[in-house]
């Protein structure tokens, strides 16, 4: 057994923190000694590491507290999440550094190119040969007046600052530009993609029907949890979380009026609430 000294050596965690952890509830001691003295065996300081995990997210001691004593999450579940957040946390650094270092070497263009004109016209064809139905891809031509003028006018808009952050962003969820790429090459069937999505469907159905739940419980939150797992397993995305916050500002700001026709009265505004709460 270790003492609240000893904790606080090994952990560099103050003594009257280790003592508010324990008033909370968040951090209590495995037994205390005949003079009363907080003690602490090997699993509370497992425990102890991973309330530090979450702390180095700044994420509020309740939310942490709700987690801990979550008993649908076990220890490695939860190692596993952090191990998520901190894989996350270390990209979002290293770009960073990286942007830092084209400053330092004068090379700050500010701009937002992530597809050249070549990668473009290869989205293009792409987009043309896969993802549209021969009365679409007719239509469009003839709307342009002709292929080769659609594809001007395509390759012109994607190049725009506008449309090349937005891909930034996709590029991002995928895990990297040649991810990004080979999902556009290789969607999913048609068939697999109306599952998915009557699926999706039935998720939200659910969610909605706990909407007198505190936006911050595990019954919201476990729905919203399977959301994100069949978004990010639809788009083949390597991390869902700025997907889901895109779709959460969607449901707030697109078309709140067929949202709550479909699903109930402020479903669009409940959904958005618990997905920016869960990801967030």
């Amino acid at each position: 057994m270790m003492t609240v000294k000893e904790i606080s050596k090994i952990t560099g965690i103050t003594i009257r923190t280790l003592h508010y952890y324990d008033q909370i509830g968040l951090f209590k001691p495995t037994d205390k000694s005949e003079a009363g003295y907080r003690l602490y065996d090997d699993n509370a300081l497992k425990q102890l590491q991973q309330i530090l995990f979450f702390r180095e997210f700044d994420i509020p001691l309740k939310e942490i507290k709700s987690v801990m004593e979550n008993p649908a999450l076990d220890s490695n579940y939860i190692l596993q999440m952090q191990r998520n957040m901190l894989i996350a946390k270390k990209e979002r650094i290293e770009r960073l550094i990286n942007r830092i270092d084209d400053i330092l070497k004068g090379e700050d263009k500010m701009d937002f190119e992530v597809f050249n004109k070549k990668e473009i016209e290869e989205l293009f064809s792409i987009m043309v040969r896969n993802c549209m139905p021969d009365e679409l891809r007719e239509t469009a031509a003839q709307e342009f007046g002709g292929m080769e003028q659609w594809k001007e006018h395509y390759i012109e808009t994607v190049s725009g600052e506008n449309v090349q952050k937005c891909y930034l962003k996709m590029v991002e969820w995928f895990g990297g530009k040649e991810k990004y790429v080979s999902s556009v090459k290789n969607p999913v069937s048609k068939e697999i993609a109306e599952s998915y999505l009557k699926r999706i469907d039935v998720i939200l159905k659910k969610l909605f029907d706990r909407r007198d739940f505190e936006i911050n419980s595990f019954e919201v939150k476990e729905v919203v949890g399977e959301y994100g797992f069949v978004t990010k397993q639809l788009y083949q995305l390597k991390d869902e979380t700025g997907m889901m916050l895109s779709l959460a500002q969607s449901y707030r700001n697109d078309d709140v009026m067929s949202i709550d026709e479909k699903y109930g009265e402020g479903a669009s505004e409940f959904f958005a609430q618990a997905i920016e709460n869960f990801y967030k």
